[in-house]
């Protein structure tokens, strides 16, 4: 029941559970409690309670604000059409324009009575607290989002797996065929899960930090990295010269296309990376400019992943504060 059919179960019985008890209290204009329900509901609790508030505010004032002005200048359609006038840019001023619809029902309950009195303000004021409170408690109910997210997870893990092995290939097989759509496809899973992160965030409302949606900003910005580094991946199949410090990068890609996952084993990878870099500039010079391209390109490619590891350990300096 995730999605629209939890949020329309949750609308129809709430809506239908405000209506009831208004009924019982024997309030005018009952429905209208179901209606405020059915506005309020929204796909996250902190969006639900900033839609009361401004709807809250707005009918509120305009319960006070139309009251005045029908009991002054009298009860008809053009001092109505005239209130909406002046009315909509007070909401506007105060950036509680969202409630509107909502403060134009109960102005439209004090002309329809026709008699301003504080019989009718505390019945649209009970109407209006049903069914806020009712939406409220409906919407406490929220799908758990934690497993989905764990699943988007893994299939990143598994497309950084492929990429990274990808790389590694191709730099000991410059022949190697590989399209890329792998990048394409955790570039598609990241947004996808980011979104539903959010929607987890806004729903724990005494919890502002969310370690899942900080994993996914890091693997978003990894594979930024990961596109860079695609394009000089693909200058080696230019290179028709095998070397030995080309297959010592191929081989530490593989061994980290093999540990991609949510713990932090950055340290160590980022201590093999460094080994890797020390030990490849020990060794003798280029003698040909294109052992020298290919030793620059690899010395990129070194920087780059020192940067894409970096990225993952900031992550878990996040979580330590």
């Amino acid at each position: 029941m995730i999605g629209m059919g939890y949020r329309t179960i949750k609308t129809a019985v709430g809506a239908g559970l405000a209506i009831w008890i208004a009924s019982l209290l024997d309030l005018e204009f009952a429905t209208f409690a179901g209606i405020i329900v059915i506005m309020c509901i929204e796909k996250t609790k902190k969006k639900t309670l900033i839609t009361m508030k401004d709807k809250f505010l707005a009918s509120l004032l305009s319960l006070i604000l139309g009251a005045l002005f029908f009991e002054v200048l009298g009860y008809n359609p053009i001092v109505f059409s005239l209130f909406i006038l002046l009315f909509v840019p007070i909401l506007v001023r105060a950036h509680i324009q969202a409630g509107f619809v909502t403060s134009m029902v109960v102005v439209l309950h004090v002309y329809t009575v026709k008699d301003a009195t504080w019989v009718l303000f505390l019945n649209e004021v009970y109407i209006i607290f049903i069914g806020m409170g009712i939406a409220l408690l409906v919407n406490s109910f929220m799908p758990n989002f934690k497993r989905d997210i764990e699943n988007f997870k893994k299939e990143i893990e598994q497309k950084f797996e492929i990429i990274l092995f990808e790389f590694s290939a191709h730099l000991r097989d410059s022949m190697r065929k590989w399209d890329g759509k792998e990048i394409l496809e955790v570039e598609d899973l990241i947004n996808q899960s980011k979104s539903i992160a959010i929607q987890d965030v806004e729903n724990r409302l005494l919890r502002k930090q969310n370690i899942d949606y900080y994993y996914l900003e890091m693997r978003e910005d990894q594979l930024e990295l990961l596109k860079h580094m695609m394009k000089i991946v693909a200058i080696f199949s230019s290179f028709s010269l095998d070397v030995k410090q080309k297959e010592m990068f191929a081989e530490f890609l593989e061994n980290l296309s093999r540990n991609v996952h949510s713990g932090d084993t950055t340290d160590i990878s980022l201590n093999e990376l460094e080994e890797l870099n020390a030990l490849i500039r020990e060794m003798e010079l280029p003698k040909t400019r294109e052992e020298f391209e290919i030793r620059a390109n690899l010395f990129y490619l070194i920087f780059e992943m020192k940067n894409y590891l970096n990225i993952k350990k900031k992550l878990f300096a996040k979580r330590i504060r």
